[in-house]
């Protein structure tokens, strides 16, 4: 049996020079040809040689304003309180644009102008002294002839269309797009839009990547699906690179047994690199078949993009002659502690949004193959190999994938999750295109603890107080004595075990817990969910150790929901509204209230006012009640 042990871990920039070097080995093409094409079809295309102006713009001295062409000695003396008079011959009446009419070098604005009597060819009364040249665009102001208007290797924008038309070019010597042909494997994959069965994964990473290929200016495609079949793999890769000036083959390139993409490339060319030193995207393979660029790029979907920019893009801007596109970074304080992995360049996704006037960064869910982090992020983290992480509240650089104004105009919330958060996100985006509400579930006390250290403008709660039987105010006092705080009421909520549609082993209660050999899913510690569970195992003297499955913790409600509907746990706690989502059936146990925190002075923020709105909307009463499991009677009431 064959296998493919990784070459080694190596740093990204050896892999990258290791891969260029063994492109250029192989006969791999430094450029894609040129072509000459019209103005119109050049938009996002690169120079392949400079573009020089064959005319002037203006073409000759012309107006910049409505008014009269005059000789500026003329006008010498002509005020407001002072208008002087000048003869039908010494002036020439002009529209913004036109040719200066000879002997005259200067234009009084329309405005200043007043005729008399009732013939166009009277007299102007001027009311203002214009010196030599005034509102006159001179000559080749703009463009001389004979000027180098654009480098080689621009990448065209719409301004240097219309600015290579002014200088006299019809048609430009430009980069064809690079060819790219994506190809997925994988006897899993099923193509986007077929049912999905078990063990099967919808080829959503072809849809992804063909996109950002295209979006970086080439023309991409993705091939059939080939199976991990040796003998078609090797066809595959052989007819695209024929064809293609980079080949991406999705998958098979880890150590698995069906894991054929360093093999294949390795006996078709030449295998520069088979695992590099970064995560996500580690069983990366880098080579060259047939004088073409081959990626082999990881089967999970953040891994798989993460190669891309990281590879991908720096070699198609290469090819085009083109410098690769730098996302700005700017200076971030973490939300929460961010543990890393030495040895390996670890790229984190972020939430991002403004507060008290700093960028605050919250890391999102890491897994490879967790698409919503790529959906959700504002943000790339790098940590470096030989760094362990960052503690919250920690100081980090950060690539901007939003615009900067747009992170501006963000609410941050950490806590607990609910749905309720989410719909209020999406109402609010509805209302205000401009305005986010981004969510991060790190459990009330994490965001009891981001609001403590000024890392959230607001945090989502339900943590019952064990002496007190209180939801949340006492912990306030217990985090952040003498603070100034508001607690406004989301929503009340029932609580119960999430169980299979028609609850097939008959559970009861929390007491099954205790008294049956039931497989449990959790929630994770300083969540408001497993106090509860937590509190009410201890009112029924029931040791959590007991619990089958009690370790195995998920970070949302959908995500415990998720784990029953799979078949992987036979109950968990969590809200009504999962419960629905996923078609289970449940078993109540409790009804809390769901609280939002914010330091009170933030009552009068001006980004929080469409919140505090918003929760006396009857449209948004209206879709919370379409969830189930909620009660809105006290939604928006200040409890202190």
């Amino acid at each position: 049996m064959h296998s493919s042990p990784f070459i080694s871990d190596v740093p990204v920039a050896d892999a990258l020079q290791a891969w260029y070097d063994a492109c250029a080995a192989a006969g791999c093409p430094d450029r894609v040809a040129a072509d000459l094409v019209p103005l119109a079809e050049a938009a996002g295309r690169v120079t392949a040689e400079p573009i020089w102006a064959t005319r002037s713009s203006p073409v000759s001295d012309v107006a910049a304003m409505d008014g009269i062409a005059v000789l500026a000695q003329d006008t010498h003396g002509a005020g407001p309180t002072s208008p002087l008079l000048l003869g039908a011959d010494g002036y020439v009446v002009v529209d913004t644009g036109d040719p200066m009419p000879d002997g005259f070098d200067a234009v009084v604005m329309r405005e200043q102008v007043h005729y008399v009597g009732a013939d166009p060819k009277v007299d102007a009364e001027i009311r203002s002294a214009v010196p030599p040249y005034q509102h006159v665009r001179s000559i080749g102001e703009d463009i001389s002839a004979g000027e180098l208007l654009l480098p080689e290797g621009h990448r065209l924008r719409p301004v240097d269309l219309a600015a290579a038309a002014a200088a006299g070019a019809t048609r430009v010597l430009v980069r064809r797009r690079p060819r790219v042909v994506v190809i997925p494997t994988g006897d899993e994959i099923v193509p986007v839009g077929s049912p999905v069965r078990r063990g099967e994964i919808l080829d959503t990473n072809s849809l992804m990547l063909v996109a950002q290929a295209q979006e970086v200016g080439c023309e991409a495609w993705p091939t059939g699906i080939e199976p991990d079949d040796v003998e078609r793999l090797r066809t595959a890769v052989r007819d695209a690179a024929s064809t293609a000036d980079l080949v991406i083959v999705i998958a098979g390139s880890s150590a698995g047994r069906d894991d054929y993409t360093a093999r294949i490339v390795g006996e078709l060319g030449t295998l520069a690199v088979h695992g590099v030193a970064v995560r996500p995207g580690h069983p990366v393979v880098l080579g060259a078949v047939d004088a073409t660029p081959v990626v082999g790029v990881p089967g999970y979907p953040v891994s798989a993009a993460l190669t891309f920019d990281i590879f991908v893009a720096p070699l198609l801007a290469t090819l085009e002659g083109a410098a690769a596109a730098e996302r700005p970074e700017i200076t971030a304080k973490l939300a929460r502690k961010l543990p890393s992995v030495v040895g390996m360049d670890d790229w984190v996704r972020v939430r991002l949004g403004s507060v008290g006037g700093q960028v605050v960064a919250s890391p999102l869910p890491r897994g490879a193959g967790v698409l919503t982090s790529l959906v959700r992020a504002d943000g790339l983290l790098l940590v470096p190999a030989g760094v362990e992480g960052h503690h919250a509240g920690e100081e980090v650089g950060v690539r901007l994938l939003r615009r900067l104004p747009e992170i501006e105009r963000t609410i941050v919330a950490i806590g607990s999750h609910d749905l309720v958060v989410d719909v209020a996100a999406t109402m609010l985006r509805g209302a205000d295109p401009t305005l986010t509400l981004a969510s991060s579930n790190v459990g009330s006390l994490g965001g009891l603890v981001a609001l403590r250290d000024g890392l959230c403008h607001l945090a989502g709660s339900h943590l019952l107080h064990p002496a007190t039987s209180e939801y949340t105010l006492p912990y306030l006092d217990e985090l952040m004595p003498g603070r100034e705080l508001a607690v406004i009421r989301l929503v009340h909520r029932d609580q119960g075990l999430l169980v299979p549609p028609g609850n097939p082993l008959g559970v009861t209660g929390l007491a099954d817990l205790g008294e049956r050999d039931l497989s449990y899913v959790n929630r994770q510690r300083g969540a408001g969910t497993r106090m509860l569970l937590d509190q009410e195992l201890r009112k029924l003297a029931v040791d959590p150790s007991s619990v089958r499955g009690y370790a195995r913790e998920e970070p949302t409600h959908l995500a415990v929901a998720a784990a029953i509907a799979a078949g992987r746990a036979d109950c968990g706690l969590g809200i009504l509204a999962a419960a629905r989502a996923f078609g289970l059936d449940f078993v109540p146990v409790a009804e809390e209230p769901y609280d939002l925190v914010v330091a009170a002075p933030s009552l009068d923020d001006p980004l929080l006012t469409p919140l505090w709105e918003l929760l006396h909307s009857a449209d948004f009463h209206g879709a919370i009640a379409k969830l189930g499991g909620y009660n809105t009677t006290e939604t928006g009431r200040r409890l202190r």
